[in-house]
């Protein structure tokens, strides 16, 4: 019995480990090496899900550290990838206050538009503030592919959140 709790308490861990991986991991899902423009940006699907479905299991702080983590990892301004975090954070909050029941298609219909508003700013505050070169089409890339993922994890997702929680918020 003390197992399964043990267990369960660790499995809730899972989504801020995930976020955590793939901010030092210096990668956002790229597979550039198999195919040209396939990459997605799994950070954000992770905090736009678990926002939506469980806001007290991955905080605002996890948030905007893991944000940090990854702008010392690529390269970025200290602070834009928190920020953008943040900007997903809080529309996923906004979604989950305003909803009562959400589905695939409500979530990735919001997600759309989370995404879009997202890398607009992530985009100008590079081009404005930084020296670094701003790919649009690889960028533009990123976002379809994010868009085009996000059912699939969305039901893997689920699948994990009734498996620790049993539907109910944890």
């Amino acid at each position: 019995m003390l197992n399964m709790r043990l267990v369960n308490k660790l499995l809730k861990f899972g989504p801020i480990i995930l976020l955590y991986y793939f901010s030092i991991s210096e990668s956002d899902s790229n597979f550039k090496d198999y195919f040209e423009v396939f990459s997605f940006n799994l950070q954000l699907i992770i905090i736009y899900f678990w926002v939506l479905k469980s806001p007290s299991l991955i905080g605002n702080g996890h948030i905007f550290f893991a944000g940090l983590i990854n702008d010392v990892v690529l390269g970025f301004p200290l602070g834009l990838s928190s920020l953008t975090y943040l900007i997903i954070s809080l529309i996923a909050s906004y979604v989950q206050k305003m909803s009562v029941h959400t589905t695939l298609a409500s979530d990735w219909f919001t997600f759309l538009f989370a995404l879009l508003f997202t890398n607009i700013i992530f985009g100008t505050l590079i081009a404005n503030f930084s020296i670094l070169n701003l790919d649009i089409v690889a960028l533009s890339y990123n976002i379809f592919f994010t868009l085009m993922v996000f059912p699939l994890f969305w039901f893997l997702f689920s699948f994990y959140h009734s498996m620790i929680g049993k539907g109910k918020n944890v």
